[in-house]
């Protein structure tokens, strides 16, 4: 999926080590689709040139005012672009757009832009913590100009660890994929994902847990925030990095996720139930490691707390519920029955047997129940799934205003 085909995007490479990072920015934004025009400091040329750059997106690379045939171009690209992203951002930079200097093309081109702005900063944690440089931080922030960054961690060599490190260029691209993909009805909404297989103590080494690896509710929390919603991620023990942007709150059993949504749920405009609890925990964990030498195990289960059930007398009043049915057999009977019972809006069925799908694959095939029927969705990967998914979810929300 093209997220951004036919957006326009100036990505601003300022003079600093963390430059070379700013090939991976272009790269993932082209690769999303967008048209990326990158501009380069003289300074920034210096650590990469510009032929990395029109090789990693396709077009030519603005590096002077005096380019032949570029006169204008800091005034159209200006007006043309949809979003400007300048990373890294050094200190020298900062200071220059915040007194509105036009002395390059560069910094020409952000007094000439129309478009949001959002500046990477990236130095030694001396000059991050100069006094001339929070000022102007400051009133760059005041202006409307977004700041993501700077990291703390390893700094140029010899310099230690500290904070002034530019974000990662992951996070870069998702922040600039947010800034022109957020739109109404999602802006402002809070949006609560669960994600994950939850685990019930056996003894202190054994766990009783399922094969649910969270892929599916991850996609749903990063596709949900890059629509522009503040998005909670409830997530039980995966080995997934989790998405730049939610929130995500860690849990480990069912009674703790249960918490966890608890706490979320009276500020939730949207309820993604994805994650995978288990339904039955050791009526009576042991308290010291069993051992096979000890003989046969007899292991006696009691159910846990049926997470998406307890929320029905508690859900914010209009907010949209959306469930999640994976079943080996009976799916659609089992779905429709889910859909009722636990008054949702939308249940998203897959069949745990199904080629291609299930709690480990990378794709899914799903049907989607509500009450005007089935709609079953072709096999496609979990963040293709989980745009889908959200854009059935968006007319809901459009209808209810």
């Amino acid at each position: 999926m093209s997220r951004l085909a036919g957006r326009r995007v100036v990505l601003g490479v300022s003079g600093g080590i963390a430059s070379y990072k700013s090939c991976v920015v272009a790269r993932r934004l082209t690769e999303a689709g967008a048209q990326v025009d990158v501009v380069l400091s003289a300074a920034a040329a210096e650590f990469v040139g510009p032929v990395t750059f029109e090789a990693l997106t396709g077009r030519p690379v603005v590096t002077s005012l005096w380019q032949p045939g570029r006169a204008l171009d800091h005034v159209r690209l200006g007006r043309e672009s949809e979003l400007i992203v300048v990373a890294p951002a050094t200190a020298h930079l900062l200071a220059r757009v915040a007194q509105g200097l036009a002395d390059d093309f560069l910094t020409t081109l952000l007094v000439a832009r129309r478009a949001p702005l959002l500046l990477c900063p990236a130095m030694n944690d001396q000059m991050y913590a100069h006094p001339e440089t929070r000022a102007n931080l400051a009133l760059l922030a005041s202006r409307g100009v977004r700041l993501l960054g700077p990291d703390a961690g390893p700094l140029a060599l010899g310099e230690g660890e500290g904070p002034g490190r530019m974000v990662e260029p992951e996070v870069i691209v998702a922040h600039a994929e947010r800034l022109l993909r957020s739109a109404a009805p999602w802006e402002g909404r809070r949006v609560l994902v669960t994600a994950g297989p939850t685990r019930e103590p056996l003894d202190p080494v054994r766990v009783v847990s399922n094969r649910s690896s969270g892929r599916m509710g991850f996609a749903l929390a990063r596709a949900a925030w890059l629509r522009g919603a503040e998005v909670t991620l409830v997530s039980g023990p995966t080995a997934l990095e989790p998405p730049p942007g939610p929130d995500v709150v860690r849990v480990e059993s069912t009674a703790d996720m249960a918490a966890a949504v608890a706490a979320a749920l009276p500020l939730a405009d949207v309820l993604l139930m994805a994650a995978a609890p288990a339904d039955y925990r050791p009526a009576a964990p042991l308290a010291r490691k069993a051992r096979r030498g000890e003989g046969a195990l007899t292991l006696a289960l009691e159910p846990t707390a049926d997470i998406l059930a307890d929320t029905r007398a508690r859900r914010k009043q209009d907010a949209i519920a959306v469930g999640f049915a994976l079943e080996s057999h009976d799916l659609l009977a089992s779905a429709t029955a889910k859909l009722k019972a636990k008054r949702l809006d939308l249940v998203v069925a897959n069949d745990a047997g199904a080629p291609g799908s299930g709690p480990e694959a990378v794709t899914n095939r799903v049907t989607l129940v509500s009450a005007a029927g089935a709609e079953a969705l072709p096999l496609q990967s979990k963040d293709d799934a989980a745009e889908a998914i959200l854009d059935r979810v968006q007319v809901l929300l459009s209808r209810r205003g």
